[in-house]
This record gives C-alpha cells, structure tokens and sequence, in this order.
C-alpha cells in the first residue's frame, strides 16, 4: 500500500462549537480547494500546493432548529461553471456566482426551498440545485440563475453527477434507497435503480463517462453500479461509518471515502470490470468527511457530521 501521512489545516474564524462544512470540492483551473464554511458566514478558498487561504466573507447566515437543536447554516454546496463558482446558501436559500479567480459575487438566484448539492450542467448550460426538504430538483439558468423548472420526487434526492455524453442526471432518492437516472432534456426519470444502501439509504455519487460506472456512497460502504446493464452493482467495500460524499479522479480510477465515524479516509482502485479493491486506509479525526482530491494528489476533508472542529483534514501521498 501506498504511504499517506495526514495532518490538518486551520481555518480562520473558528469558534468552540465548530466550523460547520459539508460539501468541499477542488478546482483545477486555479488549483484551490473551494470550502463553503457555514456557520462563519464566508468561503474560504485553499490553494492546494501553498495551502494559503482567502477568506470570501459577508455570506448571510441564519439560525434553525434541526431535530430540536439549534445550529447556524450558511453556505454550504458549490459547483463549478464557466470560470464562475456556484455557492448554495441555506441561510437565505440563494444560490450565487462567485469569479473564481478575482472572487467577486455576481448574480445570485432565489429558490423556495433549503438548496443541498449543486451541479452545473454543461450541455444545457443550466445549475441543478437539490432540495430534499421538499423532495424536489431546482433546475436554474446558469447566466441568470432564475429558475427554470421544478422536478418533484416521491423522495429525498441526494448526490448529484451528470452524464453528459447519455443525457443523463443522476442522483439518490435517500429515504426510498433508490439510485435514479433523469434525462437532461426531457426531465422525465429514465431508470431506477436499487443499490441496497439500507435503511440510511445512498448519499454521494460519482461517474466515470469512459467506463459508465456510478460510484455510490452508502453509510458505511461504497459500491460500484453499471449504468449500461440496469444499474447492476459490480462490487462494494468497507469504509467504516459516517459517509456522505466521495470523490474520483478518472484518470487514475482511484476512488476517495472519508468516514466521519470511524475517523478514516479509505483510497481504493477500480478495474475495467468494476472492481473496486482497497489500497490503503488513512486514520483521520472524528467528523472528516466529503473528500475533495487536488491534481497533485492531496485529498483534503471537510468536518462535518457533528463534530466541533475548525479545520480541514488533508491526507499527502508520500513522494
């Protein structure tokens, strides 16, 4: 196995309860790490190689109750557009775009409902905003972000990945554990799939275009399906408890689970058959979680899932 050492990264702003974080993800036409930090009200953006951060402050924050506890949101999702980031608030459930490179705030969008996961979509030049309080998919104008349609599910959706060369969306339907495919044009749900996550049901997803693999994220496993044969699962492994998102880098076909429970990154190898199998497993802290891979091989962990940390965890392969 590969030797990995971990550490971790402060953030500015932190506090005794935490900086709240939960969707993270790596650009690689500037080489940050872009980290929506909730609850602080800002962006931070990290340069993978220096890991200097710019605070993006000013975001608007609010307090709700979540299963009778009270908890600060702010932003909390982001996705990559045309040299524009996309960051989802829950505070004011707007959806603005931020240059990614000058980091000025442009034109932002308003939904009805608490915006999750982001996705542009680049052959409809459009932002797929999930809403799963509402069972719904909010699909924005990616100019103007004003909202185009509204798509409504007998379910939770959860996780997001385009298949730009079939036409396809895919995403969970969380509470159901169903894994479904919806066509880009039409809006209509195409197949419906069963990964067998159990009563959590699936949260992350990832895809492969070459190969037509959906990566799938259960709470404590991550599974291959074949979008090509009716979503047949290929292979899973054991990750340890407390997954929600995941990454994968096609080019190297390794796949990326941070378990906040059991405090571990599992980095894993998938074959030409779907294969996944395990080439090394990382301890990290309580809480890391949602992995975001840079191109020169740092991965890097938001905490999340209840734990009152202020930093990022960030694993380096050794050279």
């Amino acid at each position: 196995m590969p030797r990995i050492t971990r550490r971790t990264l402060p953030l500015p702003g932190g506090s005794a309860s935490g900086i709240s974080m939960d969707y993270i993800a790596f650009d690689p036409r500037t080489g940050d790490i872009w980290v929506p930090a909730g609850n602080s009200g800002r962006v931070d953006v990290v340069n993978a190689a220096t890991e200097k951060v710019t605070e993006i402050k000013g975001f608007p924050t609010a307090e709700i109750t979540v299963r009778d506890r009270k908890r600060t949101v702010g932003p909390s999702s982001l996705t990559f557009g045309d040299h524009v980031v996309y960051i989802g608030n829950r505070a004011d459930y707007k959806i603005c775009a931020v240059d990614e490179k000058t980091h000025q705030r442009g034109v932002c969008g308003h939904i009805d409902g608490m915006p999750d996961g982001l996705q542009y979509v680049a052959p409809t030049r459009e932002v797929w905003v999930t809403a799963p309080r509402d069972n719904s998919i909010r699909i924005l104008d990616a100019t103007t972000l004003k909202e185009k349609a509204r798509l409504t599910f007998e379910g939770n959706p959860e996780g997001f990945a385009v298949d730009a060369p079939r036409g396809r969306f895919y995403t969970n339907l969380e509470d159901k554990d169903r894994t479904i495919a919806i066509d880009l044009k039409t809006h209509k749900t195409v197949a419906t799939w069963n990964p067998a996550c159990g009563e959590d049901g699936p949260h992350g997803i990832r895809f492969d275009e070459k190969s037509g693999f959906l990566f799938v994220a259960c709470s404590a496993r991550a599974e291959v399906m074949d979008t090509a044969h009716d979503g047949k699962v290929l292979s899973s492994i054991d990750t340890g408890g407390g997954v929600d998102d995941i990454d994968y880098v096609p080019a190297s076909h390794m796949l990326f689970v941070g378990a906040a429970k059991a405090a571990q990154l599992t980095v894993a190898s998938v074959d030409a058959n779907g294969k996944l199998t395990v080439i090394a497993t990382v301890p990290t802290e309580k809480g890391a979680r949602n992995p975001a891979v840079a191109t020169n091989g740092k991965v890097f962990l938001a905490h999340g899932g209840g734990a009152p940390l202020n930093d990022l965890a960030v694993a380096v392969p050794a050279k």
